[in-house]
Formats: C-alpha cells, sequence, structure tokens
C-alpha cells in the first residue's frame, strides 16, 4: 500500500508474517497446487504465530486485533509468495465464519468455539451456495427440521464450498420454516447453524471440485443426510439466518477487495522487474513506448484501487463500512485486478502463459474475484438499488 498506510506496529507484525510465509507456505505451496489440498499443518503454524482469529478478543485468549490493516498485510505477503490459496483459505475462516460468532454466538458459544478457530483445531466453511442457489440465497433448499430435543436434524446439499474436505465444520444457512424455494420464503425463512463433521456420518464431503486457479484450496460439495444439529449450534436466533448472512457481507467482500488490491500489486511488481530484463528487437521489452504507457496506466489504476481500499478499511475499522460501500469497493478492486493481471500477462508475451511463471497462476486466481463473494453483476443491482431508492 501506500506510505503512510501502516503504522511502525504494522510493520512489525508484517515481518512476523513474511518469516512465517517464507518458512511454511513458500517451500510447499507448488506440492499443495499439484496436490489440490493445504497440508492441514499449515493450520497449526498459523496458530502458533498468531495469524489466526486477528479480532478475537482477550477475554476469549485473541490479541483483539480488529485493525483490519493487519489482516490484509496477511494478503500482501502472501501474494508476494504466490500462494494466493492459502489466502483464499484463511479469508473463508476469518472473514466469513469468525465474524458470525463475534457478532451473534452466546458467551457460551463463544467460550467453545473461539479457542478452536485460534489453535487450528478446527477449519471452518461458509456452506452458503447451492447448486441452484448461488448469489440468490432465497433459493436454498438445504433444510432443518427441529427435534423433539429442541436439537434440529439437517438435509440438504451445498456446493462450491472451500476447505469444504479439509474443514472441520461449516457454517450452515438452511430453511426452518418448512416452506420450499418456490415460495421465496420471507428472510424469517432461513437460520445459521455451525455443524461439526466429527461423529456426524451423515456429514459427507463430495467430490472435490477442479478449480482452473487457486488449485491448493480444496473445494467440494456438502452433503448432509439426517446430520443431527444440537440446539447449542444455533447461532443466533432462529428465523434471523439470511439477516445474519447479510451482516457479514460487508467484512467478506471488503476481504475480498483488499486480496484484490494485494495481487494487482504484486504482479504489477513481477511485471516491471520482467519488462526491464526481457529483451526483443535489441533492447529491453521496457524501452518500448507501449510498454512504458502501459506500464503508467496500470500504476494509476493500482493507486486509485489502493485509495479506494483504504478508505473502505478506515470505515470498517471505524464500525460504519456498509453493505454498499464494501459493494463497491469489491466491485473496483476485483475487476481492476481482473484487467490488470490480464495486462500484465500480455507483457510476459509467450512465457505469461506458462505455469511456471507466476503471472499465469495469478490470471487464473483473480478470475475468481469477480463471482466469489457476490458476482460482479449482484454488486451492481446492489450499488444500484442504493441510488435509485
Amino acid at each position: 500500500m501506500f506510505a503512510g498506510f501502516y503504522d511502525e506496529i504494522h510493520e512489525e507484525f508484517r515481518e512476523v508474517v513474511r518469516e512465517f510465509v517464507t518458512r511454511e507456505v513458500s517451500p510447499h505451496s507448488k506440492t499443495w497446487d499439484s496436490e489440490h489440498m493445504i497440508e492441514r499443518s499449515l493450520w497449526s503454524a498459523a496458530a502458533e504465530n498468531g495469524l489466526l482469529g486477528l479480532a478475537v478478543d482477550e477475554e476469549h485468549g485473541g490479541m483483539g486485533l480488529g485493525d483490519y490493516r493487519f489482516r490484509m498485510i496477511i494478503d500482501e505477503e502472501l501474494a508476494r509468495a504466490n500462494a494466493l490459496s492459502v489466502a483464499l483459505a484463511l479469508h473463508l475462516h476469518d472473514d466469513w465464519v469468525l465474524p458470525a460468532l463475534l457478532k451473534f454466538a452466546t458467551a457460551q458459544q463463544k467460550q467453545t468455539w473461539l479457542p478452536r478457530f485460534m489453535d487450528g483445531s478446527f477449519v471452518s466453511s461458509v456452506a452458503f451456495t447451492e447448486p441452484g442457489a448461488g448469489s440468490d440465497l432465497r433459493s436454498v433448499r438445504t433444510k432443518a427440521v427441529k427435534d423433539d430435543d429442541g436439537g434440529w436434524t439437517l438435509n440438504g446439499q451445498k456446493t462450491f464450498i472451500g476447505n469444504g474436505i479439509s474443514g472441520d465444520g461449516a457454517l450452515v444457512l438452511a430453511r426452518t420454516d418448512g416452506s420450499e424455494p418456490r415460495e421465496r420464503g420471507a428472510e424469517t425463512s432461513f437460520s445459521l447453524f455451525l455443524v461439526e463433521k466429527a461423529d456426524n456420518p451423515g456429514y459427507q464431503p463430495g467430490r472435490q471440485l477442479e478449480k482452473m486457479g487457486l488449485t491448493a484450496s480444496d473445494t467440494a460439495e456438502l452433503f448432509f443426510s439426517d446430520v443431527h444439529v444440537p440446539a447449542g449450534n444455533l447461532i443466533g436466533e432462529p428465523g434471523r439466518g439470511l439477516e445474519y448472512a447479510k451482516a457479514i457481507l460487508p467484512q467478506g467482500r471488503l476481504g475480498v477487495a483488499t486480496s484484490a488490491a494485494a495481487v494487482t500489486a504484486e504482479v504489477l511488481r513481477q511485471t516491471v522487474d520482467y519488462v526491464g530484463q526481457r529483451e526483443a528487437f535489441g533492447q529491453s521489452i521496457r524501452e518500448f513506448q507501449h510498454t512504458r504507457f502501459q506500464l503508467a496506466e496500470l500504476q494509476v489504476g493500482l493507486e486509485a484501487t489502493q485509495r479506494y481500499v483504504a478508505a473502505a478499511v478506515e470505515s470498517f475499522n471505524a464500525g460504519s463500512l456498509d453493505l454498499v460501500a464494501a459493494s463497491k469497493a469489491k466491485l473496483w478492486a476485483s475487476e481492476q485486478a481482473k484487467s490488470s493481471v490480464d495486462a500484465c500477462l500480455q507483457l510476459h508475451g509467450g512465457y505469461g502463459y506458462i505455469l511456471d511463471y507466476p503471472v499465469a497462476h495469478a490470471y487464473l486466481a483473480v478470475r475468481l474475484l469477480t463471482i466469489f463473494g457476490g458476482t460482479s453483476e449482484i454488486l451492481k443491482e446492489t450499488i444500484s438499488a442504493d441510488l435509485t431508492g
């Protein structure tokens, strides 16, 4: 990011993150990509370095680092190591599931789960989307029916679930009023549950989905067949699940925006180095006017993105980032990342298409950013609705 955005304490934290990435991530990332799975030991190592559950308060054993700049530093250092799959896995855990617990869980639930979120013993997934319900969560079919003992029986299918195979449980959005999707139930039709895989034979990850990028991050289908969910695993009040899902969207979308800014900056840095070393027609590629002009445009676009994302982070830190503002930041940053990385790949020429070069992996990875957490089209609907009332 730009000068003055981070304070000295953030740069001290960066040294911890950089050392962790150098030791625990960089030596293994190619293996994880080829095996389509991040080793579980990464989560334990991240926990030992204090990189999980940054926002958990001291009362529950955390550091209470609600300043999102600390989270951004993790993104930047993982982008620097070309480990975008790891960044995604951590975001799912810390920016989607954890906020639901911090905002809506009871004191007893926090005491039970928050330590496990921080020590790496419970890796979480977000199980909202289904084969027929992506951004349109009112089309969710998964149902939870209340049992005589106060618990719930869960049945349904989810898809596109990051950490779906490697994870220990999922934050599940389910219908709890007996309605059907065709009825387009009201917001009170849904509830949120933290469902644990252990000792639950009806909780079955399906096949691992082969993605075009971010291959080290496992993504799968999840199947729930008569899964017993204890009453204590209901998050918040029944019937308010859709409301809660919307409440965590600003942080989730901010996480996508900060990732996009980090990747854009790193790929541009790599591209500037490459065009200075690569020669064509007796001179470095950087000497061609077209290259210089394109680099200038990319730098201006990057700085605009960084300033925009920084403003969103400041709003988040102040507790005022709403869904519309987060949607704007994600829309701008993700679309800029997509176009900027594409331009950088072009400047690499034929080598940009070879997977030995990080720009090729970044090109495949950033294509998800305009989809994950709400497609660009859905974000435009959110923004335009705010404009027109």
